[in-house]
């Protein structure tokens, strides 16, 4: 019999998960399909019950749903109570474990290029869901200063004071200045635009966007001239990897997981009239 995993959200259309999970269930020989299940807010109850009805093994869960899926399931992991969003849940013989590995995908992809965040000033763009787990990750990473940036100041207030840190209001924005800048809006999204004005990065080290289509996207252009860069996928890759895991109880193969996703962009890049 074939287990099924999967990615719950809306829209789903665009996700690279299925290309980067079904490449490791496929090396490792597991019998199990990764779809995309497009759940629009008010089906959500619904979906949620219908993974135990189905026996999903598993689904990855992404915007709008992270916060909403919490009260719908059975256990959610301390990390992912904390941070208040939930990306992964896992069927156990009938029970829904909810966690999060998105702060683990931040941490690793600032790791890997060799980025300290220990005693860190680090400056975040976005109040919304993607960053809670930012915020969370750099936390735990041991930043010695997070200041949160908004459009709507009052949500930037509001998350600053739940973890403890700094929000500044939008208009000051021109005068931000730290060791790393993470860009956690969709701002950018399919677009060559920036939430941020360029001259600001002269004040930072380390620019990091989550956003990956473009894979350079406006932000990491403006960047590079001042920064050393990290692009959108490499969260995406190390939160995955970390779902494979809890999905499978097995080690992924994380480079062939990267080659697929690299792959895939470059095809949505050419689609779109991004790239070269």
């Amino acid at each position: 019999m074939y287990r099924v995993f999967g990615i719950i959200g809306d829209p789903v259309s665009h996700s690279l998960s299925p290309v980067m999970h079904n490449a490791a269930l496929r090396e490792l020989g597991i019998r199990a399909v990764y779809g995309a299940f497009q759940v629009k807010k008010e089906h959500l109850k619904e979906a949620i019950e219908g993974i135990k009805a189905l026996n999903i093994s598993g689904v990855s869960v992404t915007i709008p749903h992270k916060e909403a899926v919490i009260p719908l399931l059975d256990y959610v992991d301390e990390v992912a109570q904390k941070i208040g969003a939930v990306n992964t849940i896992v069927n156990r013989e009938g029970k829904l474990w909810g966690y999060n590995t998105d702060w683990l995908g931040v941490l690793k992809a600032l790791y890997e290029k060799g980025i300290e965040i220990r005693e860190k000033r680090v400056v975040i763009i976005g109040a919304g869901g993607a960053s809670r787990a930012v915020v969370y990750a750099l936390r735990e990473g041991g930043a010695k200063e997070i200041i949160l940036y908004n459009r709507t100041f009052e949500k930037a207030k509001a998350l600053a004071e739940e973890f403890s840190c700094k929000a500044l209001p939008w208009e000051e924005l021109k005068k931000a200045e730290g060791d790393i800048i993470i860009q956690a809006t969709s701002v950018g999204l399919k677009s060559m635009e920036s939430p941020v004005p360029s001259e600001i990065f002269k004040n930072f080290k380390v620019a990091m966007d989550i956003v990956y289509l473009p894979l350079k996207t406006k932000f990491l252009q403006d960047a590079e001239k001042f920064c050393k860069i990290i692009d959108g996928l490499r969260m995406l890759l190390y939160q995955g990897v970390e779902q494979f895991k809890l999905f499978t109880g097995l080690n992924p193969p994380v480079n062939l997981m990267e080659k697929m996703l690299y792959e895939e962009v470059k095809k949505m890049e050419k689609e779109l009239g991004f790239g070269d």
